[in-house]
C-alpha cells in the first residue's frame, strides 16, 4: 500500500490522515480503497474503540480526485472503492470523529454526516459543489443534510454550490464545535471515549442511527444511480 493515508493505532484510537498534499488530499481510487480497508477490519479489532479521521498539512480534503471519474468512466458497482469506504464508515460500529482544518470539499464535507463527532477551524472552507460540476448530491446528503442544517439552508448549500466556513457549519449543526486546534480537540474527546464503557458505547452509537439507517440506504442507492448517470452526461464532461 502506498502512504496515501496514514495510520496510527495508539490508545486504542486509529487515527487515520488523508496524506495527498501534492493534490490537497483530493480522494483517489486508491486511498478510498486503504480507508475502507483500515476503516473494516477497524470494526473487528478489539484493540481499535474510536477512529480518528483527518487531514495532513492543514488540509482535510479537497474532495474526489475527479481524474479517476473521467478515465475510466465510474460504473454502477457495489464494489467500486468509494462506495466501499462509504459503507464501511456508515457501517462502523465504533464512533468515529472528524478533525477539519483547511478544505472540507464535495465528498469531504458529505462524508462528515456520517461521523459521530466532528471538530473544525473556524476558518475551514466546506463546500458541496455537485451542481456546479454537473452532478447530483451524494451518499445520503439529499436525505441529511435538511435534517441536519434545515431545509433552507441545505437548499442553499446543495444549489448554489458556494463555500461555508467552520463557523457557518457549527451553526448549522453540522460541527460540534469550532476550534483553532481542532485535531487536539478530537484527540482530547476520543480518549475519553476509551475510558466509556465499551459495550455501552458501542450500543448507544447503534441506538442513534437507528432511526435513520433503513431511509440512508434507500436514499444512498437512488443518488448513486443519478451520481453516476451524471458523470456519464455532457454537463459534467463539460
Amino acid at each position: 500500500m502506498t502512504d496515501s493515508i496514514l495510520y496510527d493505532l495508539s490508545e486504542k484510537v486509529l487515527q487515520l490522515t488523508i496524506n495527498r498534499p501534492e493534490h490537497k488530499n483530493a480522494l483517489n481510487l486508491a486511498a478510498y480503497s486503504q480507508l475502507a480497508t483500515y476503516l473494516q477490519d477497524a470494526a473487528l479489532d478489539d484493540a481499535v474503540q474510536v477512529v480518528l479521521l483527518t487531514g495532513s498539512n492543514g488540509c482535510f480534503s479537497s474532495g474526489n480526485d475527479l481524474k479517476d471519474f473521467v478515465n475510466p468512466v465510474v460504473e454502477l458497482d457495489e464494489n467500486h472503492p468509494v462506495l466501499c469506504f462509504m459503507k464501511a464508515l456508515i457501517g462502523c460500529p465504533k464512533p468515529v470523529v472528524a478533525a477539519v482544518e483547511g478544505f472540507a470539499i464535495g465528498i469531504g464535507t458529505t462524508l462528515l454526516m456520517h461521523t459521530d463527532l466532528v471538530y473544525a477551524r473556524p476558518d475551514a472552507r466546506f463546500c458541496m459543489p455537485f451542481v456546479n460540476l454537473g452532478l447530483t448530491p451524494e451518499f445520503g446528503s439529499s436525505y441529511l443534510l435538511p435534517k441536519i442544517a434545515g431545509h433552507a439552508k441545505a437548499s442553499e448549500w446543495l444549489l448554489l454550490g458556494e463555500m461555508f466556513s467552520g463557523t457557518e457549519a457549527k451553526e448549522a449543526g453540522l460541527v460540534n464545535a469550532v476550534v483553532d486546534a481542532p485535531l487536539a480537540l478530537a484527540k482530547e474527546k476520543c480518549a475519553k471515549m476509551v475510558k466509556q464503557a465499551p459495550a455501552a458505547l458501542l450500543k448507544t452509537k447503534a441506538l442513534l442511527t437507528a432511526s435513520i439507517n433503513e431511509q440512508r440506504q434507500k436514499v444512498i442507492a437512488s443518488e448513486w444511480i443519478d451520481f453516476v448517470a451524471a458523470l456519464q452526461g455532457e454537463e459534467f464532461k463539460e
